[in-house]
This record gives structure tokens, sequence and C-alpha cells, in this order.
């Protein structure tokens, strides 16, 4: 008897994928020769809110907080990641995001005494 399993996240995979990508693209930073479109994108797409939000969307779809600072560590010291990190002010950026996912959220009680993040 074949019992059909749910699938709580369906896109997991792409969201995982999605999280890598827009991580890699914010710690790297624009180029020296970056075109007017792209300067405009990054003024708008490209701030450290909207990258928490892009990455909170993620969460919200399957991936955990554990995968997404075990990546942040992953480009800090994974060799594939050396021209990530080697261009201008890309450690400072590094460790501005990897501020947000440093520790775990808080917890906060609400008036019903039921935990909520």
């Amino acid at each position: 008897m074949n019992y059909l399993k749910q699938n709580s996240f369906p896109m997991r995979e792409w969201h995982v994928k999605h999280m890598e990508q827009t991580l890699v693209r914010f710690v790297k930073g624009l180029s020296e020769n970056a075109t007017r479109w792209e300067i405009r994108l990054n003024n708008k797409y490209g701030k450290i809110g909207r990258v928490h939000k892009r990455i909170e969307y993620d969460v919200k779809h399957g991936v955990t907080n554990k995968e997404v600072f075990t990546f942040l560590q992953l480009i800090r010291t994974e060799s594939s990641y050396h021209d990530v990190r080697s261009c201008e002010g890309s450690m400072k950026r590094l460790d501005e995001i990897q501020s947000y996912y440093s520790q775990q959220p808080q917890l906060f009680n609400n008036w019903n005494y039921t935990v909520t993040r």
C-alpha cells in the first residue's frame, strides 16, 4: 500500500538556490563597469533591507536559518568563493548580513501566553 507523502515545501530546492544567489549577489556588490541600469537596480533592490526581506521569503518557503548561516560561513571560508570575497567592501557586507543570522530569533509572549516569533 503506497501512501502519499505531503510535500509542505514543493519548491524548497528552488528557494535554497535563490537564497544562495541572493547572498552571493549582495556580498559581491556591483562591478566597476556596471551599466546605469545595473546601478539603478542595485540602488533599488541591493540594500540590506531588501536582501533580508528576500531571504525571509525563502525561509518562509522551506529554507532554514541554519542553512542561511551555514552558507554565509561557506562564503567566508570556501576557496571557490574567493572571487566573491576579493571584491571591494565584500567582507563588510558579509559581516552586515551575517549579523542578522548569527543569533536565533527572539521569542515573544503574546497577551494570551502563546509564544510567537
